[in-house]
């Protein structure tokens, strides 16, 4: 596909604007010709310019005169100025060939007949995108990758499918651990924001090198590679395109691409389909803060001033409200990090926190629970413990030391691996900015992620 000298690719509206000026240099000196002949005296016929004549000799027909050309209106983008905000900026970085099918209008369509739900998600997304795009910039990755998270997971952190893939970009199990994603009784990284999506950007690479072409590694990342390179196979003995329209697909798979493209169309030109984007600000909107063990999650968003259901879609990929292992780190707000780190220090210097007891042999919940100024149901939750288990000698439990356990407490029935959480449970995130009203739990079924030796990954697949 034809590219701007920005290298950007050219739509095919800006493929004919393109054809016409090249036929309009083509022809201006004949234009020019017989527009700066003389006129005839009045009353006298005007005389074929000279090039018709040769026409006319030739036995050649005169051309008629042609319709004027309509071009469309196309999106045009100025690269020389900086992005007014990060919708802008993901524009400047479409690079992936688009998809022009009936597939995409429908998908189009059910987007945009649910205004009210894709601003929520857009505004949702507001809180990662900067350092989403930011890296794929890094990387030189198109900037269309930015948006697949709302395909995936509607921007939700907390999202689990029901074939047990987690977080903004559902990783699966198997392919997190591939990936390096840390899964334990503490963290769950495939639900980290910033451990999530470095992972997710390897593997499309990963993905893309195999391929060489997006919408191939797109239908990898959702079914599997190997399941399309099967597919690719089949149609090569066939002698059918190899292109990711012309392959036989489970319907997910067939969806999935134009699903990102119709997202890609209103991000482009949401004017053309009367819709407003929410603002979001082309600024970095986070940064890190060394977590100290023995702080809970609660004490560390009310030291960064925060409403817990906004600190939580920060830092989702903890299983436990406390943290329990060095080198952690909190997600905050550019403008809340040093606040948060006064507020640790001193923390630090009072000497209370969270710590881990380990089972003794013979030790009851019942006789933790009441050393520590709690119902045994309460240690339970805290360490997500099923109702009416008992552990035996060596288990380690999260108990409070001279601190309030009531903040953890309700961030512990919010975990989505909590026993209070059943069936694992997502989290519902309000979007950036929305009112803060308690977070309710919800069960959402965004496409699980395939794992990095082509095992399928659709919901509806063995796995």
């Amino acid at each position: 596909m034809p590219t701007s000298p920005h290298g950007t690719h050219l739509r095919p509206s800006r493929l004919a604007l393109a054809i016409a000026c090249a036929t309009l240099v083509l022809v201006a000196p004949e234009l020019r010709a017989q527009s700066e002949g003389a006129l005839p005296p009045a009353g006298e016929p005007a005389q074929p310019s000279a090039i018709a004549s040769e026409r006319l000799i030739a036995g050649e027909p005169t051309p008629a005169l042609e319709e004027e050309i309509v071009v469309e209106r196309v999106l045009t983008l100025d690269l020389t100025r900086d992005a007014n905000d990060i919708w802008d900026r993901i524009r400047r970085g479409f690079s992936m060939p688009d998809l022009d099918s009936e597939r995409v209008m429908d998908q189009q369509a059910f987007y945009l007949n649910r205004p009210g739900f894709l601003k929520q998600v857009f505004a949702r997304g507001g809180r990662y995108l900067y350092y989403i795009v930011d890296e794929l910039e890094r990387r030189g990755m198109p900037t269309e990758i930015a948006l697949l998270p709302m395909v995936e997971s509607s921007y939700n952190p907390m999202a689990y499918s029901r074939a047990h893939a987690s977080g903004l970009w559902q990783f699966i199990p198997s392919t997190g651990k591939h990936y390096n994603l840390t899964q334990d009784t503490w963290v769950d990284e495939r639900r980290d924001v910033i451990a999530s999506t470095n992972a997710a950007l390897d593997y499309l690479q990963r993905i893309y090198d195999m391929h060489g072409d997006w919408h191939l590694a797109l239908a990898s990342y959702n079914w599997g590679e190997g399941s399309v390179q099967r597919a690719l196979r089949r149609n090569a003995e066939e002698g059918l395109p190899q292109e990711y329209m012309h392959l036989r697909m489970p319907d997910e798979t067939r969806n999935y691409v134009p699903k990102l493209q119709a997202i890609k169309n209103i991000v482009a030109e949401p004017e053309l389909f009367h819709f407003e984007l929410p603002y979001v600000a082309n600024e970095l909107h986070f940064v890190t803060v060394d977590a100290p063990v023995g702080v809970d999650l609660a004490t560390a968003a009310r030291l960064s001033d925060m409403p817990l259901d906004e600190f939580l879609a920060l830092n989702p990929g903890f299983n436990r409200p406390a943290i329990t292992t060095p080198g952690q780190t909190f997600i905050v707000p550019t403008d809340r990090a040093e606040q948060l780190e006064e507020g640790l220090a001193e923390l630090a210097l009072s000497g209370k926190g969270w710590r881990m007891h380990v089972l003794a042999g013979g030790e009851s919940l019942d006789a933790v629970a009441g050393r520590h100024g709690l119902s045994t149901a309460q240690l339970r939750r805290l360490n997500g413990l099923a109702p009416g288990s008992n552990p035996g000698a060596g288990h380690a439990l999260l108990v409070p030391d001279g601190v309030d356990p009531d903040g953890a407490l309700e961030v512990s029935a919010l975990l989505p691996f909590s026993a209070a959480a059943p069936s694992q449970q997502g989290l519902r995130l309000a979007p950036a900015g929305a009112g803060r009203g308690q977070p309710q739990l919800k069960s959402p079924k965004p496409a699980p992620r395939g794992a990095g030796s082509g095992e399928r990954r659709n919901n509806n697949r063995s796995r």
